[in-house]
Order: C-alpha cells, then structure tokens, then sequence
C-alpha cells in the first residue's frame, strides 16, 4: 500500500539499537520490493527471522494447465465444486481454475485453519465471496467478511483461521498488485477522482505476538513449494513501520463512476497487476441519456480475456444464460461477445442495477485448470444462437 503506517514499537531513527526489556536487541528486518528501490517496510523481531531448523521440497499438487481450446465463451459453477475432506484451509485446499504466466486463478471453500504460509513468488488478492474470518500476519491479524479484497504483498508470512464456511476467490500474481496508477499522484495518495481512497483501506492495528519453537511455514518460490522450520514462530513482531504491508478492501466502498451513457470496464477497475486488472461491479445508477441503453454493448476484446465472478444481485446483461451467484463467465480475446438475446430490450427506461461482480481481465490467455474442467456448464457458449451441438 502507499502511505505510511506504524504499528507496535519501533525505535525513533532507522537502524539503531532497538533493545528488549531484559536488554538484548530485537532483530529488524527490512521487507523491500524492487531491490530496495521501491516501498518497504522495517520489522521488528523477538527473535531471529532467520534461523531456520529444516528444510523440505514439497510436492506440487494443483495441476496442469489446459488452452481454452476450443476458443469459445465458457461458463464455470463453482458451487458445483466439491472437496475431498470437511476439513478444508484457504491455501492447501485452492483449487485452480484458470492461469498464465502472469497469474494463477483460483478458488476454495475454507472451513479450517490454514498453515502459515508465504508466497515468495508474488502479491496474492483474495476476494471473500462470503463467509468471514480473520488473515493472521507477521504485521497483525485482519479481521475479513464477505465483500473484502485482501492484499498480502509478496513474502508475507500469513494464515487465515475461518469462522465458519468461506468462500474465496485466489489471484496469485507473478509480480505486485495495488490501486491503478491513474488514481494516484507522484506522493502516492489517492486522488479525488479514485472510486476509493485512504479511509476505505483497512491495515493491521496492533502486532500479533505468538510464542512458539520448531514452527512450519509452508513457502512458494519460482522453483516450486518448500517447508521450512523456524527455531521460532514467525508471528514475534514487536513494532514495524513502512508502506508495505497487508491491506483490506471492502467492495461496498467502491464509489461507481456512472454518465449518460454507458461506461467503458475502464471506469471499474480496482486493482492492477502484471498483465492484468480487476474490477469491480457494484449496484449503481445507469445511463440517464433519455436513449441510453443500459446494458453493454457487444464487444470484443481484442488484447484481453474478460473473467467475471458473479457475487451478488442480478447481472442485467447475462439473464436467460444460466448464470447465478458464484458463478464466472470467461469470454476470451477472439470471441466477440455481449448481452444475451432480449437484454438490451429488457434495460431500456431501467435506472438502477442491482448486481454486484469481481472482473478480471488479463492480457494474456487463460488457460483452464482443474476446477473449471471440473465445474463447466457446456451449454452456455450457444445461449446467443439458442442452438448447438451441446443443446440437442
């Protein structure tokens, strides 16, 4: 994130003795991006953060990847999606649904605890679809609900401990995701044009201090996923100040930017990282051009796939096509694509959308994991015509 917080104890100057109240030196850890050129952050540790005991390759377990072949739009079900044990944790349990070299998309139905965990290969987004819980990280706990984004910046020690069932969606990048750069000024603050700003973003509070020996960190890196063992548990940050650092976004304090006619995706988006963007659609008021139509209109994109997650409402432009709540509809570069037949008739005079959908769009393919093999509907690409191989 990029203004500065401080959180717990710190010493007054950078680098200096920082002492415990038996008078030894906490050990400070710099967490910097961009070989520190760019944001980071200073903690402070009990204990040394690195004196690890054991180290243990573990075996990859989510699957190939598949091209969307053949290219046609697609509609994915994921509460079609079932699990093995009825104990399932936010990271082992991910299912993978779609994925290129800049992103891997997927999705879990959490109902216990997770490991501690860190990705070393990138920043994860977490989208709680519904359920709620807390994200436990060596910066603090964060408490989550259903509508939260959650960032955790790349080699962010965390876990997330559900209250009861969670639904979320999973995007692990390749590189760091934060606000686009147009909502922001050279200093990093959100400008007044942003659909969101400072107040809306939730961060750490106070440190999360856990006392623990010989403590597993399951750990994903470019070469693949080790387990290490630390003499002692992660979770020992006295203080930590910086502008790099887990944050929380709800959907609902997404101000939609609306016009007399109807906007471009441009003015939804959320998010930004390698080779991609995530939106967010909220209720709002629509076009209030006397002949507006509300809908979109038919569109192909020509340098992007467009992957929508149907979270809340209902979405105007896909009635009649079988799409629900938790659903995702991925309408791939190549394939023209709009409002299914009888929609741009049915918006004409609406004012309002009660609809509520994450969208990604990434500008490389998206190939098919498991879990959309696993959770199709085959129908769905001919819901325009009415007809096709899979409807007779």
């Amino acid at each position: 994130m990029a203004y500065y917080r401080q959180v717990g104890e710190i010493p007054r100057k950078r680098h200096t003795q920082f002492r415990t109240p038996e008078g030894g030196l906490y050990a400070e850890e710099l967490m910097g991006v961009e070989g520190f050129s760019a944001d980071s952050a200073l903690l402070y540790h009990r204990h040394l953060p690195t004196a690890i005991v054991d180290a243990v390759t573990v075996e990859e377990t989510r699957g190939a990847l598949t091209p969307n072949l053949p290219l046609k739009p697609r509609h994915f079900k994921t509460p079609a999606l079932t699990w093995d044990s009825s104990d399932v944790d936010a990271v082992t349990g991910r299912r993978t649904l779609f994925g290129n070299a800049d992103v891997v998309i997927g999705f879990v139905t959490a109902t216990a605890p997770s490991p501690l965990y860190r990705n070393a290969a990138g920043d994860e987004l977490l989208y709680v679809r519904s359920g709620e819980g807390v994200v436990e990280t060596i910066y603090g706990a964060l408490p989550v609900a259903e509508g939260d984004y959650v960032v955790l910046p790349t080699s962010c020690t965390y876990r997330v401990v559900p209250s009861g069932p969670m639904d979320i969606l999973v995007l692990e990048a390749t590189g760091h995701i934060g606000p686009p750069k147009r909502y922001l000024s050279a200093k990093g603050q959100f400008l007044e044009h942003s659909p969101y700003c400072e107040r809306d973003v939730r961060g750490p509070a106070e440190p999360l201090l856990v006392d623990g020996e010989d403590v597993d960190v399951l750990v994903r890196h470019r070469a693949g996923l080790t387990r290490f063992t630390y003499a002692n548990h992660p979770f020992d940050v006295v203080g930590w100040d910086g502008c790099l650092y887990p944050w929380v976004f709800n959907i609902r304090d997404f101000e939609p930017i609306t016009g007399r006619v109807h906007q471009p995706p441009p003015v939804h988006q959320t998010f930004e990282g390698p080779n991609f963007v995530v939106c967010s659609f909220m209720p709002r008021k629509v076009d209030y051009h006397p002949l507006a139509i509300p809908v979109p209109y038919n569109h192909a994109n020509v340098d992007s796939d467009e992957l929508m997650f149907y979270v809340g409402g209902n979405y105007e432009a896909r009635k009649g096509s079988g799409i629900g709540i938790g659903s995702l509809s991925l309408h791939p570069a190549g394939c023209t694509h709009g409002p299914q037949p009888g929609a741009v008739e049915a918006s004409l005079g609406v004012d309002y959308f009660d609809e509520t959908a994450v969208m990604v769009d990434t500008f490389r393919p998206l190939d098919l994991g498991e879990a959309a093999v696993a959770s199709e509907d085959p129908k769905y690409a001919w819901s325009w015509a009415r007809r096709g191989p899979d409807l007779d």
